[in-house]
């Protein structure tokens, strides 16, 4: 993961291309990345929250702005200053978001809308740079 200092800004600044943070989730959620945790089995894992692609992954303390992570352009403008705002990302047709499947749907639902939309987005992303596999 590549994270540089902004002198000038004073802040991390996340670099990684978008599309090879997608993939990482992809295999991420593939692997079974958002079971339960080992170390902490009493609580669900959270999408993107609970990914080593998170900026803040396994620091409680939070240092990173999320407005630095490039998952922001999936993010609605209205949801860009919640405390998650990964949680807001529509992932499928309905534009249900991840936050929806908490309340409302199950783990299995919500990554399979998980997977469906990361393989949707990866294609675009490929289509638009060329990289059609």
């Amino acid at each position: 993961m590549a994270i540089r200092f902004c002198m000038a800004r004073g802040m991390a600044q996340d670099d990684r291309d978008i599309l090879e943070v997608l993939k990482f989730e992809l295999k991420f959620l593939e692997d079974g990345g958002y079971g339960r945790s080992p170390r902490n089995p009493w609580r669900p894992t959270y999408i993107f929250e609970d990914s080593p692609s998170c900026l803040n992954f396994n620091d409680p303390a939070r240092p990173h702005p999320c407005s630095e992570c490039p998952l922001m352009e999936f993010i609605p403008a209205e949801a860009r200053k919640e405390s998650a705002p990964c949680r807001f990302i529509p992932i499928n047709e309905k534009s249900q978001t991840v936050d929806y499947f908490y309340r409302c749907g199950t783990q299995g639902e919500m990554e399979e809308a998980l997977s469906r939309w990361l393989r949707e987005r990866i294609s675009e992303i490929e289509q638009k740079r060329g990289q059609v596999a």
